[in-house]
């Protein structure tokens, strides 16, 4: 019923703009702009020019990636400003990526504007997305709910694939070598011709692994092997509708033998845009996403069966767009959508499914000829959470052709995911702990009571199975812009509050010494800062380009209860406790209070040679709190040192069509610690330097 009542109002909506669209001259048709330099999409969902997007908007070309020689999405956004991939508070439990200070939980990803699924426990692992195929990377800072709903509390990064641009076949071929026994190859071929195009790109990534941790019997890194393959088809119907189809497929094994972990991950998504007059649009899209692990760990002494962790999530997701100019710099999107999901786990005691319906709003305009409004707002309804509504303002307003100030305020949310509604969990190999979703804790707590399990009970009996909220943000950028001649400038300012953070709590003791948990809203934080990028090119063949983040994180909480004089630690030079005040106070974990970047690139055109050097520093930060008092102080001995990683690219081309390249990234050999790791059994932070070469053909 919701939904049908969603779509009725988006096609009178459609209809009524059509009939006006007919009726209205237009000196400039604002929705076909593809052929401005630097444009982008994701800010707006509709074709803008970068400088005179009103939002805080990361655009990194295909030039770029390529002079990196970088073959990973999590190596190429590492380089960027107020973007850490940051490493997971358990030993070997991966990265995420960090976005002004908002958790990897919190950061929707995208594949040509369509959402990527498989999320095991928040982070979403990065190193999966091969970038050989990549037209740009789009990063769009701050809540972003009003246009994609749930998980783009934080901000949003969209992986925008290449269209074939020649009407003969044309493609490229390479191979590239590393260290750590890492090969590299991939191929592409597309052609363009006529009403038809399409465009074939296929990648393997493997390893034979490697081991950094003396005294540990495992590797570090298993060996592995994985097969990107994706293709993309274009054809026109007429003039007024053009169809796009895609596919992708990724399959990832490592050798882990008696153990088994395959992963694979695929989609297919049709689009279908038509032209209703010369001001009006409409884009009809389907899309369907699958991921897909088995994950058995066994014991190599007997064979025995621990962990079976197999994870099979889908999601089916229809949605239509419109788009229309009443004059020009003045836009209407609108659009609706439902999507299907389901989630079949082996840690689930059934096959768990989400439905949820949405309709969303933009209008784009300029009140004055300096000024650029953005008002939208999108309204989610899901069949386990109450109802969303995100707003989002943004503004710029031009002082001159150089100087310019932009702001934006927007609220986002995430649903609870479905770990935190329907895991049910007992970890028989850690002593026999138990963790239950919100939905199925007042079962599983019964199931215990019943076989006798539970020693006492912490939580009130009404108090279970009490529905979660959704987590929610709102978020607020404001800075300026200074572009003139050879220099390009902006600075930042943000904050983002974050409420109904869902945490975890003790449910109840065991008679066995453990606990079980369960989730509850509970946390509020907060993370501000300001950001700094320059460009400079000193000459035409030299460009320079840095980056700064300076940034605070913490729990309100928190800092509620260090000015009420309610936390302790203890002075490891004195061994005396003392009550803490908010100056001894670190932060959230994992957020570094500086980081910066610099990049020279030099090209000597009639070599046909270039060098592309990189700089990325990041403060120290901490990994979890180890004295006991729930919070990270200035003595808790968690903390990573500061570092710095220098990456270095050299570049040749060869008779035109042959491009080689050496490399070495973390030319400095920098290998830092965790602090967690047990003496015996060190895990690197980085496992130092990496050396590489690439050899590429186009034809």
């Amino acid at each position: 019923m919701i939904l049908n009542k969603v779509v009725s109002l988006v096609f009178t909506v459609v209809l009524m703009g059509s009939l006006y669209g007919q009726e209205t001259a237009v000196s400039q048709d604002s929705i076909s702009i593809q052929d401005l330099d630097e444009v982008v999409v994701t800010a707006t969902r509709t074709y803008r020019q970068l400088s005179s997007v009103p939002l805080p908007v990361t655009l990194i070309s295909q030039k770029q990636i390529q002079r990196t020689g970088v073959t990973r999405l999590n190596e190429i956004l590492n380089e960027q400003t107020g973007i850490v991939m940051t490493p997971d508070a358990t030993i070997g439990g991966g990265e995420g990526v960090q976005i002004q200070g908002v958790a990897s939980d919190y950061i929707m990803i995208l594949i040509d504007g369509v959402p990527v699924v498989g999320r095991s426990s928040g982070n979403l692992d990065l190193s999966r997305f091969a970038i050989g195929n990549i037209k740009q990377i789009e990063i769009v800072k701050g809540p972003s709910s009003s246009l994609f709903g749930s998980e783009a509390l934080g901000g949003v990064i969209n992986i925008i694939t290449e269209k074939p641009t020649s009407d003969s076949v044309s493609g490229q071929a390479g191979h590239r070598a590393a260290t750590f026994n890492n090969q590299n190859t991939n191929v592409s071929l597309g052609q363009s011709r006529g009403d038809f195009g399409y465009f074939i790109f296929a990648d393997r990534l493997s390893t034979n692994g490697f081991d950094l941790a003396s005294g540990d019997e495992s590797q570090t890194v298993n060996p592995f092997y994985n097969y990107t393959l994706n293709g993309r088809v274009y054809f026109d119907i007429g003039e007024k509708i053009k169809v796009f189809t895609s596919g992708r497929y990724f399959f990832q094994e490592f050798d882990i033998d008696p153990s088994t972990s395959k992963e694979q991950d695929a989609n297919v998504q049709l689009r279908v845009d038509h032209r209703l007059s010369k001001n009006s649009n409409l884009q009809y899209e389907l899309y369907y996403t699958r991921y897909f692990t088995d994950e058995k760990t066994v014991d190599p002494l007997d064979n025995m069966l621990l962990i079976a962790n197999d994870f099979n999530q889908q999601l089916f997701r229809p949605e239509v767009r419109f788009n229309h100019s009443f004059k020009a710099n003045n836009t209407l999107t609108v659009g609706a959508g439902y999507n299907f999901e389901t989630l079949d786990r082996s840690l689930f005691a059934d096959v768990v499914r989400f439905d949820s319906q949405y309709m969303f709003a933009q209008y784009d305009f300029k009140p004055i000829d300096k000024l650029n409004i953005i008002a939208g707002a999108r309204f989610d309804t899901h069949s386990e959470y109450n109802s969303q509504l995100s707003p989002k303002f943004s503004a710029r307003y031009d002082f001159n052709d150089k100087f310019a100030f932009k702001a934006s305020v927007g609220s986002g949310f995430k649903a609870p995911d479905f770990r935190q509604l329907y895991l049910d969990f007992t970890n028989a190999a850690g002593g026999g702990y138990s963790v239950f979703g919100k939905e199925v804790e007042a079962e599983g707590i019964q199931r215990l009571v019943t076989n006798n399990e539970i020693a006492n009970l912490v939580v009130d009996d009404n108090d279970l199975g009490q529905r979660l909220n959704a987590e929610r943000s709102i978020g607020y950028n404001a800075g300026f812009t200074y572009i003139h001649g050879k220099v390009a400038a902006d600075i930042n300012f943000f904050r983002n509050d974050f409420d109904n953070l869902i945490d975890t709590r003790i449910l109840a003791s065991k008679r066995n010494g453990q606990n079980v948990f369960g989730y509850i809203n509970r946390e509020s934080v907060y993370t501000q800062g300001l950001e700094f990028n320059v460009k400079y090119r000193i000459m035409e063949n030299l460009n320079l380009s840095g980056g700064y983040q300076l940034l605070y994180a913490f729990d309100n909480n928190k800092e509620d209860a260090l000015n009420n004089g309610e936390v302790f630690g203890r002075d490891p030079e004195t061994l005396q406790t003392i009550r803490l005040t908010k100056d001894d106070y670190f932060g959230l974990e994992n957020r570094s209070r500086h980081t910066l970047n610099a990049k020279v690139f030099y090209e000597v055109p009639k070599w046909g040679a270039n060098a592309n050097l990189r700089v990325v520093y990041r403060s120290r930060f901490g990994l979890t709190d180890r004295n006991g008092n729930d919070l990270l102080d200035d003595f808790d001995d968690s903390f990573v040192p500061g570092y710095a990683l220098v990456n270095l690219t050299l570049g040749k081309t060869f008779y035109e069509k042959y491009q080689l390249q050496l490399g070495a990234n973390n030319l400095l050999d920098f290998k830092g610690q965790n602090p967690l790791a047990v003496q015996d059994n060190e895990i690197l932070v980085n496992p130092g330097i990496q050396l590489f070469t690439r050899l590429t053909f186009q034809f």
